[in-house]
């Protein structure tokens, strides 16, 4: 199929609004400072005080500390529509209170890099040895903050409450969840959500949004298989563990081929195996590490009763025992109809349309950001980011991972306009 994608010279910025593009610098060199000083997950120190630093420079209230280094941020609208002043004599004449009628939209940037040796040789490369920015979330907290500081100074354009969540600890163990309990979402409560991924996947100028399934789930099990070790020449005195493993992993490939159905997507990838310490002697163990992805959530906990059902059963033929340690890391990014729906629209008014939209990009890769979405309604999309005619579309991960910096200025005026449709 022939690719229909804009090519990154040829993306439109007219399409944002001159205040946004006059941040661009800024956005760059908040971005740059932070690829120079990455930190992994709720190590985010120097990131945190940075990030409250402009908060406070600007004068926009904030809490910092939550679950270890994240901050939630809280800019108030004052913005007063026919219809809120019309709610707001309801609310005297019934006697209600008029915070009532104000609705909360939280916006969700996660701050942690990953443990990478950088391998770009680029003027902001990273100043810490074997940590590196390979995913973008540089990026994302400087378009969080470049959102924070123009809705700080339009105010008057829109008429409810936004919450900022600096999130740390996406890549693992998760700051989600823990930011969530630590009530990142009440005082005052929020409505919906949103978030974005910058996304090399995706050339600049195109955005990915759907409703329903966006991300996976992701489970991980590790497993040691407990044989009976002794010499090559002489297998019938051993329980050989490393037949029984290779057993294993293929049994397992047919839970996705035999136990799905077809019209689902799901994966199990053994990606680690470990046996062994010479030619001619038999293991007396064998370790294996897998990822599990899936998207429909009613497979939850399905996965791990078919892995140890495979595991169990051949094991008990070949006379091994095993040790199986299996957990559920994320849920799938479900993203709600109706909060789609919006940043679709916005996204029609920021990128080139039809091309720069599409509507069925879906990844088995996996985002906490899930967590929020099981909370309340919300919508996390991807914003393309690749440009391969600067040589900026190496994939996430990668040591030479890097994006083009036109995409900063594309988030804000993605997420302020948002903002202000949300509360319109």
């Amino acid at each position: 199929m022939v690719s229909t994608f804009p090519n990154p010279s040829s993306v439109d910025l007219s399409r944002i609004r001159l205040s946004i593009r006059s941040l661009q610098p800024q956005l760059i060199e908040w971005r740059r400072r932070l690829h120079q000083q990455p930190e992994l997950g709720f190590q985010e120190k120097l990131t945190a005080e940075f990030v409250s630093q402009k908060l406070q420079e600007w004068g926009i209230e904030h809490q910092t500390g939550i679950a270890q280094t994240g901050i939630v941020a809280t800019i108030k609208g004052n913005k007063l529509a026919t219809e809120t002043i019309n709610q707001l004599c309801t609310d005297a004449i019934n006697r209600v209170s008029p915070l009532s009628t104000q609705k909360v939209l939280a916006i969700r940037a996660d701050m942690d890099a990953l443990p990478i040796q950088e391998l770009n040789k680029v003027p902001y490369k990273s100043q810490h040895d074997g940590v590196m920015h390979a995913c973008g979330h540089d990026g994302h907290t400087a378009i969080a903050l470049g959102t924070a500081y123009y809705l700080q100074q339009h105010r008057q354009d829109f008429s409810g409450t936004v919450k900022i969540i600096f999130q740390p600890a996406e890549e693992s163990p998760g700051g989600a969840k823990p930011m969530i309990e630590a009530g990142v979402l009440k005082n005052p409560d929020v409505d919906a959500i949103i978030g974005l991924h910058l996304w090399n996947n995706l050339p600049l100028g195109t955005v990915g949004v759907r409703s329903g399934a966006l991300m996976a789930a992701v489970e991980c099990f590790n497993c040691t298989i407990l044989g009976k070790g002794g010499h090559g020449a002489l297998p019938h005195q051993t329980v050989d563990s490393v037949v029984v493993a290779a057993q294993i992993v293929n049994a397992l490939q047919t839970i996705v081929a035999r136990n799905v159905n077809p019209i689902d997507s799901a994966v199990v990838t053994v990606g680690e195996l470990h046996a062994g310490t010479k030619r001619n002697v038999i293991a007396d163990t064998a370790t294996m590490s897998a990822t599990i992805r899936y998207f429909n959530p009613s497979f939850k906990g399905f996965f791990h009763q078919r892995v140890e059902q495979i595991i169990a059963g051949i094991c008990q033929s070949q006379g091994a025992n095993y040790d199986l340690d299996y957990w559920s890391l994320y849920p799938p990014v479900i993203n709600d109809v109706k909060m789609a729906e919006l940043v679709k629209s916005v996204a029609e008014e920021v990128v080139q349309t039809p091309v720069g939209i599409v509507p069925e990009c879906q990844t088995m890769a996996a985002e906490d950001m899930s967590f929020f979405l099981e909370e309340v309604p919300g919508c996390y999309f991807f914003l393309g980011s690749a440009n391969a005619e600067k040589d900026l579309a190496y994939p996430h991960h990668h040591p030479r991972f890097d994006f083009d910096e036109t995409a900063l200025g594309m988030g804000v005026e993605m997420f302020v306009r948002c903002v202000e449709k949300f509360f319109s």
